[in-house]
């Protein structure tokens, strides 16, 4: 008869191989996906990506630079519009109405927007900018992006100003520091990295959306920085090259995705960096 200690290992060992095969089935599809790209998108990388605008339907050469820089408009209104709202809302959070009710509510609202499709955001934005106005723009696909980065920086900055530890707050309470000075201060500059991290998370998050910006920004195939009209975007480019005939479109759309996920790599990296960083500190 096996003994409690011995059903309890067997059971261990069960879960334990369980917990390995699932990392491993994860990992093998992310480095698939990961050398498919580098295989297709790297050999395909070259100068003319980064100063020629998209090609004409047919035609050779081409590159991605109207897209480059639409998608680096369309984050940074993002993240101008969304990272100011979501770091103090999340303020309000947890240094406000971490006690409260209405905080409870918000911040369960704030979980189902978090993890809503990213096509319903899309279809808000074009039901509230996009129809009443009467066209697309590029200013209606940074406030989608910007809905889409809000509830990350909002459940970001409210975890980290709720890590910072009690003692910090009574201390600057019993010197008589005036409460807003006490969170822009002390809990600011104490959580500032995680916040931070946040941030860019958020962006790395939001630099590969296609749907919302199918009904907002749609795409524009020539050079174009206009906020009032159509805009040209990576995430946009990628999807209707890659399902074109043509070979070259191909080509540019492997060029396109293998630079978007460097970027993402990057933002991580530099997250990760930062983390370790204010942990150091």
């Amino acid at each position: 008869m096996i003994s409690r200690y011995q059903r309890r290992k067997l059971v261990n060992l069960f879960n334990l191989g369980v917990a390995v095969l699932a990392t491993i089935f994860g990992v093998f599809w992310l480095i698939w996906i990961l050398w498919t790209t580098l295989r297709y998108g790297a050999s395909s990388v070259n100068w003319a990506l980064f100063t020629q605008d998209t090609p004409a339907p047919g035609s050779s050469g081409g590159g991605l630079r109207n897209a480059f820089v639409g998608s680096l408009i369309l984050l940074g209104m993002a993240v101008a519009i969304g990272a100011p709202v979501g770091v103090l809302a999340g303020t309000w959070l947890a240094e406000f109405a971490a006690r409260r009710k209405l905080g409870a509510m918000v911040r369960f609202l704030n979980d189902i927007l978090l993890s809503a499709p990213s096509i319903v955001i899309g279809l808000f934005a074009y039901a509230i900018i996009v129809d009443p106005s009467g066209h697309f723009s590029a200013y209606s696909g940074g406030v989608a992006l910007a809905l889409i980065l809000i509830p990350v920086v909002v459940r970001t900055t409210d975890e980290m100003l709720r890590l910072v530890p009690g003692s910090l707050r009574e201390a600057a309470i019993a010197l008589g520091t005036p409460y807003w000075k006490l969170v822009t201060r002390i809990t600011w500059r104490a959580s500032a990295s995680g916040i931070l991290t946040g941030v860019l998370l958020g962006i790395a998050r939001i630099s590969g959306e296609t749907a919302p910006l199918l009904f907002t920004a749609l795409n524009n195939q020539f050079w174009s920085t206009s906020l009032d009209h159509p805009i040209a975007n990576l995430p946009m480019v990628i999807f209707q090259f890659a399902m074109s005939p043509y070979t070259n479109w191909q080509q540019l759309a492997w060029a396109g995705a293998f630079v978007a996920v460097a970027f993402i790599l990057l933002l991580s990296l530099v997250a990760r960096l930062i983390v370790r960083r204010g942990r150091g500190a």
